[in-house]
């Protein structure tokens, strides 16, 4: 059995590379529009099932995730232009708000998911600084308009939960969700023979 990431994100895959394990990345094409009253939670379980089903094949163990920034009671997705980004980070500066992410192993069959969330609390920032950073093109590609692990990481104060759900992938979920589809985790790992 191999693993295979079901992402494009570079940041899901360089967190797998972190942990050592040894897998192989393929993008899903899947339909990502949230359905009508859809719950936050909901929306980003079902999605990252949907892309490990989207993969899923008889000789690997798929994972895949789906991360979503929640403020007040509403997803905040990829900004589609700099002045959305800009808009996105009025919002949540100074403040607090959710990092919602599914995460969804499938194999032989089966799929197993859960989903995590993090607390992140944004200090205040400037319009100088709000502008600054979207000039910079990092807030382009993320949810919420913010990279934790990038230059977005110096606006937040505070992180209650896991700093890698707000990543894109809760790691510290995947040992328990790879041994439900009977998948030891060191059975990948790059330092043990192929």
């Amino acid at each position: 059995m191999r693993l295979l990431l079901a992402s494009g994100s570079s940041r899901r895959a360089d967190l797998l590379a972190q942990l050592g394990l040894r897998f192989d990345v393929k993008t899903p094409d899947v339909d990502e529009t949230r359905r009508p009253d859809e719950e936050p939670s909901t929306y980003v379980e079902r999605v990252a099932r949907d892309k490990a089903e989207a993969v899923a094949t008889a000789d690997a163990v798929v994972v895949a995730g789906d991360t979503a920034v929640v403020y007040e009671g509403h997803i905040m997705g990829k900004p589609g232009h700099p002045e959305e980004a800009r808009s996105m980070l009025r919002r949540l500066q100074g403040d607090v708000h959710e990092v919602l992410t599914g995460l969804a192993v499938a194999a032989s069959g089966e799929i197993h998911s859960l989903v995590d969330v993090t607390i992140v609390r944004m200090l205040p920032m400037t319009d100088d600084e709000i502008g600054d950073y979207v000039d910079t093109g990092e807030p382009m590609d993320k949810a919420g308009a913010y990279a934790l692990q990038g230059r977005g990481g110096a606006f937040v104060e505070s992180v209650n939960g896991s700093p890698f759900t707000v990543v894109g992938l809760p790691i510290h979920l995947l040992p328990r969700l790879l041994a439900r589809v009977g998948a030891d985790i060191r059975r990948f790992d790059t330092s043990r023979p192929v």
